[in-house]
């Protein structure tokens, strides 16, 4: 190999290294949301679109970091696709317009749609499931959930998730509110 080729191999390789470098610092940047910044729009078939920093993202998913314990802070928009790449974060959603805060809110609720638990007729355990009989606050409701440490889960003080094979999500807001007969039924999961 003569010099000149040795030089336009380095040269390379110092492309490679700085391409990858960048790559990585992409991932990791926080990119903030901001009223200033951002401007967010309803498509016709009622998603939301996002134009951010001179580019448009003709739709993005929502989500929230930390849904359950503080909803209204640190939402992620995202690209829609399976790996859900982060365009950037919103600290503080009511920082944004009412009717901005309304579109986004609609999209959280219909992410993380889960019926609130009032009453529980009954819970049914075999072969590995548990077949349960609730009232929520959107009516009665039968669901099946596998027996395990990952179907009900506490997510607060006296608060618990319920998940059922088919994905969705139930919420349990206040365990103490339930009688003790249903509290018992419970026993088993928490």
């Amino acid at each position: 190999m003569n010099e000149k080729t040795m030089q336009t191999a380095d040269t390379g390789t110092v492309d490679i290294i700085a391409r990858e470098k960048q790559a990585v610092e992409d991932l990791i940047a926080m990119r903030a949301i901001t009223a200033e910044n951002a401007v967010f729009s309803r498509t016709v078939g009622g998603f939301v679109s996002l134009e951010y920093n001179g580019k448009t993202y003709p739709r993005v998913a929502i989500h929230r970091c930390f849904p359950h314990s503080d909803p209204t802070h640190y939402i992620s928009v995202r690209l829609p696709d399976n790996d859900g790449k982060e365009i950037g974060l919103i600290e503080d959603i009511t920082t944004l317009s009412q009717d901005t805060q309304t579109m986004l809110q609609e999209q959280m609720e219909l992410r993380y749609f889960s019926p609130k638990i009032l009453k529980i007729y009954d819970i049914k355990a075999e072969y590995g499931y548990s077949y349960w009989d609730v009232l929520t606050d959107r009516g009665r409701c039968r669901f099946t959930a596998r027996m395990g440490g990952n179907s009900v889960y506490s997510i607060g003080p006296d608060r618990y998730l319920v998940n059922d094979l088919d994905g969705n999500r139930f919420e349990i807001v206040n365990i103490s509110a339930l009688s003790a007969k249903e509290i018992k039924k419970l026993d088993i999961f928490i």
